[in-house]
């Protein structure tokens, strides 16, 4: 298991119960069954990962509009660089390619879990 910040255990319970609608869309209609266990909203060291998959050692971040600011593409790379040093790898996707190329996605997180085992 990895560590994380106890003291975030709410805000990832109150993420869970308000996803957006691309993490819904991508959870229920994708990873909630998918083969290979994925966790949403996962505590790992003091970030919040919207969707881990522990045995593909894999972080899937949904990326709105906001992430493309300058000050929130900086922010986002220390965040990767952080999960990186746990040994994990991030793959982000936009909310548009959720939108308009689901299933291309899913076959991205697909062959990104088979990459990982």
């Amino acid at each position: 298991m990895k560590p994380y910040n106890r003291e975030n255990i709410p805000f990832a319970r109150k993420l869970r119960g308000n996803m957006t609608p691309w993490e819904r869309k991508l959870w229920y209609g994708f990873l909630r069954g998918y083969p290979v266990r994925f966790q949403r909203q996962k505590l790992l060291g003091d970030y919040v990962a919207d969707f881990y998959c522990a045995g593909a050692r894999l972080v899937v971040e949904l990326d709105g509009g906001g992430h493309y600011t300058e000050e929130q593409r900086k922010r986002d790379l220390i965040r990767t660089q952080a999960l990186e040093r746990m040994g994990l790898r991030v793959l982000r996707v936009c909310n548009l390619d959720v939108d308009n190329d689901f299933y291309g996605v899913c076959e991205a997180i697909d062959r990104a879990v088979k990459e990982g085992f």
